[in-house]
């Protein structure tokens, strides 16, 4: 079975296929960043993170572009209540954004525009339309007219009369119809503004993703991710400038991620329910909240809790005992090539019973993730091979090394794609040379802190240490490290 995505357009599977064979381009929608980012956020672009971990896996080759909204109504307000400017706040929370990502093992996309860094993309795109009549001017601000847009709705699948629900800004009242919304604001005093020919202003939120994708990916995308929370006004907006501009299909497959919900209710800085992810990055390692926030297929709601972590740490840690247990095994089949050529030739009724299980594991794992990126059902395939393997070496029953060597090879290659092992095997010969040296320096700077009494150091070295899986033991003859299994 060939992969099969959920397309939120046609609100049904769809077989995928790239519009360039072997290929894909996709974009995700990412941060404004006015603050931290929450660990609901955190969902999302995790998810995004894993279609592209398994669209490489299954073979693609994958630029996808995230962005970063940096000009933004919420920006601007937060700014000026912290007394700050709009640009110093974005540049701060970017980098945290890219701080606690990178803590929860996800990789940076292609490219990250910044919507400051292509307003003169965002003119061009709001001219043509302009000069196409979907777009008119009126005191220095440009809004699009939604009625010329055929199709406007289909993403939504929402009827006229309900197109204002969710809108992002005040009904302005220069507007030819409610339902038209802006691309381009008139600069207001004390706001940042820069030159268009319509006069001094700042882009709108939707068009600076048009924008943004277009100039990095053209003029049609294979995949357009994001919150369903962006499903309207934001994608189906997207939608009416970008085909109306260009007359093609803007993005042939949405693929939205369900919220993540506390007490039964949506996460969110509205709500005043969230938790931000570097917060709970500060409780737990960054492989437990991968394995709780892919616990869900990411079309379904997922409730945060403490027994949900919990239950993900306790998962986590039998799936590390399993593969560290595994080593051993690996490396007797790298003592000498006779040694595995005996292996081989000694098939046993045991040997076959675990090889069956691999290759139904990695028929379970493909037939999941085809299945629109079921991580929850992908998982369950990984914990059952680790079930088969715990019983084959606790029973003794006469498994090859060569045949457990090949169980962690694929629960390893499974288990990367979906980031809940990162250990990097092909990097620890290379660098064990750089890393004693490396740790022995953390804890001596460590002890300085602690004779000068500065707990907060030494305690950050210790956590963030506990992070990456290494532990720091205080003993009256000094300090060691040691991993965590």
């Amino acid at each position: 079975m060939g992969l099969k995505i959920y397309n939120s357009l046609s609100r049904q599977l769809e077989d995928f296929t790239p519009l360039t064979e072997g290929q894909v381009s996709m974009y995700s929608c990412g941060p404004t960043v006015y603050d931290y980012i929450h660990i609901g956020n955190a969902r999302t672009a995790l998810v995004t993170d894993i279609i592209r971990r398994y669209l490489e896996y299954s073979g693609y080759t994958v630029k996808l572009v995230q962005n970063v909204t940096d000009i933004d109504d919420k920006i601007i307000a937060r700014a000026q209540t912290l007394g700050i400017s709009s640009s110093q706040l974005a540049h701060t929370n970017s980098e945290a954004y890219f701080e606690d990502t990178q803590r929860l093992g996800i990789q940076a996309a292609d490219v990250h525009p910044k919507a400051t860094e292509h307003i003169p993309e965002m003119i061009d795109l709001i001219q043509t339309l302009i000069d196409k009549g979907a777009a008119y001017v009126v005191d220095g601000s440009v809004y699009y007219r939604v009625n010329t847009f055929n199709e406007y709705g289909k993403l939504s699948k929402r009827k006229p009369e309900d197109l204002l629900a969710g809108a992002r800004v005040e009904v302005d009242k220069r507007k030819e119809d409610p339902r038209d919304f802006d691309m381009w604001k008139a600069a207001k005093p004390g706001e940042p503004y820069w030159e268009s020919p319509w006069g001094p202003g700042r882009p709108g939120w939707h068009i600076e993703c048009s924008s943004m994708a277009m100039k990095h990916l053209g003029e049609t995308i294979d995949i357009h991710a994001g919150g369903e929370d962006l499903l309207f006004p934001h994608h189906e907006n997207e939608i009416a400038q970008s085909e109306l501009a260009t007359g093609k299909t803007f993005a042939r497959y949405w693929v939205h991620v369900a919220f993540l919900k506390i007490d039964g209710r949506r996460m969110g800085k509205s709500e005043r329910n969230f938790i931000f992810l570097r917060d709970a990055l500060d409780r737990y390692p960054a492989e437990v909240i991968r394995h709780f926030l892919i616990s869900a297929q990411y079309r379904h709601p997922l409730d945060y809790s403490l027994e949900s972590l919990q239950k993900s740490e306790s998962a986590l840690k039998r799936l590390n005992n399993c593969l560290e247990t595994l080593k051993k095994y690996d490396e007797d089949t790298n003592e000498t090539s006779d040694d595995k050529t005996s292996q081989t030739s000694k098939v046993s009724k045991a040997d076959i019973s675990l090889l069956s299980a691999i290759e139904n594991m990695q028929a379970q794992f493909t037939d999941a993730m085809n299945t629109d990126f079921n991580t929850a059902q992908a998982m369950g395939s990984i914990f059952s091979l680790v079930s088969h393997v715990n019983r084959s070496i606790a029973n003794s029953n006469g498994v090859s090394s060569n045949t457990l060597a090949k169980a962690r090879k694929t629960l390893y290659e499974t288990c990367q794609v979906l980031g809940i092992y990162t250990i990097n095997e092909d990097d620890t010969g290379n660098t064990a040379e750089y890393l004693n040296p490396l740790l022995e320096l953390l804890l001596e700077i460590r002890q300085n802190a602690r004779n000068q009494k500065d707990w907060d150091t030494s305690d950050k070295i210790r956590d963030r240490l506990k992070q990456l899986n290494i532990e720091i033991q205080d003993t009256h003859e000094g300090s060691t490290w040691k991993f965590i299994p």
